[in-house]
């Protein structure tokens, strides 16, 4: 295989994984999308182009709402992608879509004499066509991008416009890209994602009737497909006709998580700790089914399935997602299932019972930990086909609960951490219609599952920004939730769900009313720790006196210093009983490096008596040595503080005893301490070459622990300082001794 033959391979490897991507975030058919597709090769940009129109434009199962009267059963379909060609004399992609819906405007389907009907969703759009603006004059190429400069202020205050509801997807060749970034920033900006495509750049004086480059051996998505559809998409006036439903909801979940908050003490103490706040859930499995896998036997037709869906199945039983001879069967058996049931014209109810078992089955499959991006969305689709066929169904709320976490999932499944804050509002959206379906006097159960798994959403979200309003929103969400979901009937719930309400509660605290949201979160975490029981639950009662501690230690920056460093030592010291390093190293770990902190802050009180000082200065030191021993034994990706903060953390402390006059040792015993400060200053330096800042305040402490070995040992002891200092510092070292 020659070198060509090589990147050819690679390339389509890449450009198959990026088209996919591509297709995946189209099909989800979110609203108000902003999609960048950079391809030099233009045969390749139309072979992808034409492949998303075939697919994505007319898809079996998402096209219409399913007709409520036969006669209508022969609705035109409305397309859910539209293909557009930029207008080279008036490049504004923006008003070409509106054009276009003024000329074809969703239909309204299913109307009756006592219904009004529904129109159908805004398709996406792709537009091609951008390379050839290169060949026109300057001005033109300008009023693109002067329109492009236009479309954040037309996004953001034209929300009326039918346009925000639909996505757009950019074909660009990188020189665009580029003048894009430079030129109209606000509108790179609003980018919801990037696709980048592999291959060489083509003279754009041979962008039409082209053959396939590679035809005969591959194509992007197994099978082959006319390049000619892509003219066809572009030119086409008439719109097809197809028969099938399309659908309408939002998103939900019920799941465990747990997320990482770390502490921080003011700018003035260069002290940094970390910890485990810890949000809580319960996911309820549906189906019992096991895994295992071989191939698929030949199949019937599947003609009236969503062909995205049925391509999903067959790829988790292809690639061998499933393992089990048993499953594979069982999966086959419930497409052959639904296919019938179509043939048969079976009632929606019935309908929606077949595809809502499917997607319970893949969901179990996720539960039990096979959550990749496959099983996910063939979960997805089934569960939104079942609420197509029997949107009544009293199930719905359920449905959509599952839905909210399967999008909540999507955002935590690579690669689509770009596309996170999207899928987790669209989880968030589908909570509130599940909830607006749910009456909490007569579901208590499920209106508080729904309201817990909305507050954690919430508090996903505020990752992405505005994070005040999102655990503000967090915190009324668990608080509703809490008001149904009571002791009695679900103590261990009742106790979780405190704890998620506790962890808002902090993080609110970090933007607003401090006092008040800490002390909220103290009283919420006192809550759930009195329904775990320390010798049936040791793990989650250690860590929620560890989130108490937290609370505690972050309080006293605010108000009663002494008091409240007092009480968060008490309850880390507490939660040590539990969180063994035996038992979770890692949690161990923290709550050591966030007890040296908190006895740190008590030691460099004015009110602390010298005496005492020294006292909680060598607890200090002994909380970091255990959080740095267990740290250096386990894989740093499994920590949630900082090592080389905590080194320099306890070379602080070392140095503090050290020079204190109070501490009246021999020279051995403070010659030990500021060897460990130096040591620890040292080893934290290693590890900051690429944090400036960092690095420079460190540099700082070690050419002040080297003054101290002069001032407190003579000139032997800085002679021994300055021989424990790589030989690369020293020139800079010495003139500031």
């Amino acid at each position: 295989m020659s070198v060509n033959d090589t990147a050819h391979t690679d390339n389509f490897s890449w450009n198959r994984q990026v088209y996919h991507r591509l297709k995946l975030a189209l099909s989800l058919n979110l609203r108000r999308q902003l999609f960048l597709a950079v391809c030099d090769d233009l045969h390749l940009r139309n072979q992808v182009a034409a492949r998303l129109h075939s697919t994505l434009a007319y898809p079996v199962g998402q096209v219409l709402y399913q007709p409520e009267d036969s006669l209508e059963s022969s609705t035109p379909a409305y397309p859910r992608l539209a293909t557009l060609r930029l207008n080279l004399s008036d490049p504004n992609p923006i008003a070409q879509i509106n054009q276009w819906l003024t000329s074809y405007p969703p239909p309204v389907i299913g109307g009756s004499k006592d219904t009004p009907g529904r129109p159908l969703p805004i398709p996406a759009f792709q537009i091609v066509g951008v390379e050839l603006l290169t060949k026109q004059p300057v001005a033109v190429q300008r009023l693109f991008l002067h329109y492009l400069r236009l479309s954040e202020e037309y996004l953001a205050n034209q929300e009326s416009n039918s346009f925000l509801e639909s996505s757009l997807l950019l074909w660009v060749p990188r020189p665009w890209l580029s003048a894009i970034q430079q030129s109209a920033p606000q509108f790179w900006r609003c980018r919801t994602g990037v696709f980048l495509f592999a291959g060489e750049p083509t003279p754009t004086s041979h962008n039409g009737g082209y053959r396939e480059r590679f035809a005969g051996s591959r194509s992007l998505d197994f099978d082959d497909f006319e390049p000619s559809l892509l003219e066809e998409a572009v030119a086409q006036a008439e719109l097809k006709s197809a028969e099938d439903t399309e659908l309408k909801f939002e998103d939900d979940f019920d799941f465990e998580a747990e997320t990482a908050v770390e502490t921080t003490p003011p700018p003035s103490v260069p002290i940094s700790t970390s910890e485990i706040l810890q949000i809580e859930g319960k996911q309820e499995a549906p189906l019992a089914i096991s895994n295992n896998g071989n191939k698929l036997p030949p199949l019937p037709s599947l003609a009236h399935i969503s062909k995205d869906l049925t391509e999903l199945v067959l790829e988790t039983i292809n690639s061998k997602i499933i393992q089990d001879d048993e499953d594979i069967s069982l999966a086959q058996q419930m497409l052959v299932e639904i296919e019938k049931l179509h043939s048969q014209q079976a009632s929606g109810e019935v309908l929606s019972a077949a595809y809502h078992r499917l997607g319970n089955y893949y969901r179990l499959r996720i539960e039990q930990g096979q959550s990749n991006l496959e099983n996910i969305m063939v979960a997805i689709l089934a569960y939104q086909e079942a609420v197509t066929y029997h949107d009544t169904s009293p199930q719905l709320p359920d449905i959509l609960n599952d839905l909210g976490t399967l999008y909540w999932m999507l955002y935590r499944t690579p690669p689509n951490s770009e596309e996170g804050q999207t899928y987790i509002e669209q989880g968030i959206e589908f909570y509130k219609l599940a909830l607006k379906l749910i009456s909490p006097q007569t579901n208590p159960e499920t209106y508080a599952r729904v309201q817990n798994n909305l507050g954690t959403a919430y508090g996903d979200l505020a990752r992405f920004g505005n994070p005040a309003e999102s655990w503000q929103q967090a915190v009324i969400a668990y608080n509703e939730a809490l008001r149904y979901r009571t002791t009695a009937m679900e103590p261990l719930k009742y106790a979780a769900c405190q704890n998620n309400l506790g962890t808002a509660y902090w993080h609110l605290g970090q933007y607003n009313q401090p006092v008040f949201n800490l002390k909220k979160a103290i009283a919420a975490y006192n809550l759930a720790l009195a329904h775990y029981s320390p010798e049936y639950e040791p793990l989650k009662y250690g860590m929620i006196q560890n989130n108490i501690g937290t609370a505690y230690w972050n309080l006293a920056q605010y108000e009663q210093p002494g008091h409240h460093l007092k009480m968060a030592i008490d309850v880390y010291t507490d939660a040590l009983k539990y969180r063994t390093p035996a038992a979770v190293p890692s949690g161990c770990a923290a709550t050591q490096n966030n007890l040296g902190t908190a006895y740190w802050h008590l030691a460099n009180l004015s009110q602390t008596t010298k005496e005492e000082r020294h006292k909680y200065l060598k607890l200090c030191i002994a909380a970091y040595d255990e959080a740095l021993a267990l740290a250096h034994s386990l894989n740093p990706a499994v920590l949630s503080f900082d090592v080389l903060s905590t080194h320099n953390n306890l070379g602080l402390a070392h140095y503090q005893i050290a020079t204190d006059q109070y501490f009246n040792a021999d020279k051995k015993v403070r010659s030990q301490h500021l060897e460990a400060a130096l040591d620890n200053h040292l080893q934290a330096l290693n590890g900051l070459s690429k944090q400036p800042e960092a690095y420079q305040t460190t540099f700082s402490y070690i050419v002040k622990t080297v003054r101290a070995f002069h001032s407190e040992l003579g000139i032997q002891g800085q002679n021994q300082a300055l021989s424990k200092v790589p030989s690369h510092l020293l020139p800079e070292i010495l003139p500031k001794i």
